[in-house]
């Protein structure tokens, strides 16, 4: 168990009067365990309580329990189950002796599965069972020194990857045949693993979820990448869109928009200031310029151990930031049928303002056409 969160955990419990935080294998249970387990058919349901008195458990099956024990050395009660015996004997068994029964108990509506809630209920029926993301919305969202020098570490690495990627000419490759040049940057570089990628090319580029797919590159085409890749658990994500030599000249004033719109965003990030005034920011840069109608997203979203996770930089959030929030900002604009930008920057608010993590070059890049 990593002390300091299981800690927090448990402040944040008593301070929203939750008696108990029921987590499954994800994010969360990494990031207060160091647990790093797979969903199945085999459920595993982990419990922590608000009572630093008492001790967490997890219900897991037994050919698991030996390496969950040896992780969490000796912190935690196990309740095993067999697949001949089934596990609903286990939620009862952990059920009763956890008394759950009557409690209010933080479950994971975004994680958990019908599967599990459903034993759960029929385990604790008398249980007031609430979404862990309303009663405990910041649990994750200040990162320690740990966090933040993983980020670091995952955000250099993928730097490193895209510069050496561009480095070389595109033209004629497809979307799919760069990225797994890029993936392969990435190990290259030290990656644990690839978060994700997307390439987007011409056309293509208008669209800022698409690709990668089996269009070649062309000559004038933007080619937007958004890619992360993971060291130490964290991942990077970051954009940038690149010019496969020379462009028209709308394409060229649509990229320094959405360059001043990255700046302007950037620059209302500061301790106390709402979510909502980074995408105001951003946001008045480009309807300013008239291409309002075409920035279709919001401009970022807390970055941490998950690529998506609050706080959510979009209008309509009033939260404060504060010193150890991490984020993105990155607005676009897409022009149907004729190409998009995004320019992505993972965003550190200090005690003092805030600092920009990512460090790769922003301005307008023409990629090389020929060796």
């Amino acid at each position: 168990m990593l002390a300091s969160r299981l800690h927090k955990l448990m402040r944040l419990e008593r301070a929203a009067g939750v008696d108990w935080v029921v987590l499954v294998p994800g994010p969360n249970l990494t990031y207060v365990s160091g647990l790093t387990l797979f969903v199945s058919e085999r459920p595993i349901v982990a419990f922590f309580p608000q009572d630093e008195r008492k001790r967490p458990a997890i219900l897991i099956p037994e050919l698991e329990k030996g390496r969950a024990a040896r992780a969490v050395a000796g912190q935690a009660d196990f309740y095993p189950y067999t697949d001949q015996g089934g596990y609903a004997t286990a939620f009862v068994q952990a059920a009763e002796a956890l008394a759950l029964d009557g409690k209010r108990v933080a479950v994971e509506y975004r994680q958990m599965r019908v599967l599990e809630l459903r034993q759960l209920e029929a385990a604790a029926p008398h249980a007031d069972f609430v979404a862990l993301e309303e009663t405990l919305p910041d649990l994750r969202i200040h990162k320690d020194q740990d966090e933040i020098n993983a980020l670091r570490a995952a955000i250099e690495i993928t730097e490193t990857a895209l510069h050496k990627l561009v480095s070389r000419p595109l033209i004629g490759l497809t979307e799919r045949e760069i990225a797994a040049r890029l993936a392969q940057n990435m190990v290259d570089a030290g990656a644990e693993r690839v978060a994700f990628i997307i390439v987007v090319a011409g056309p293509n580029s208008a669209d800022p979820h698409a690709g990668p797919s089996d269009r070649p590159v062309q000559a004038g085409d933007l080619v937007t990448i958004d890619c992360g890749a993971v060291s130490g658990g964290y991942p990077a994500d970051i954009t940038r869109t690149f010019a496969m030599g020379e462009i028209t000249p709308e394409l060229k004033q649509v990229y320094q928009t959405v360059l001043r719109a990255n700046e302007a965003g950037k620059a209302a990030a500061k301790p106390g200031a709402p979510a909502q005034a980074v995408d105001h920011a951003a946001r008045q840069v480009i309807d300013e310029a008239g291409y309002g109608d075409y920035f279709i997203h919001r401009t970022g979203h807390g970055l941490g151990i998950e690529v998506h996770e609050p706080p959510y930089i979009v209008q309509g959030n009033e939260q404060r930031l504060e010193p150890g929030m991490v984020f993105t900002v990155e607005p676009g604009i897409y022009l149907p049928g004729v190409g998009g930008v995004r320019i992505e920057d993972d965003v550190l608010i200090t005690p003092d303002g805030a600092e920009c993590l990512t460090t790769l070059a922003r301005e307008l890049q023409a990629v090389t056409v020929r060796s």
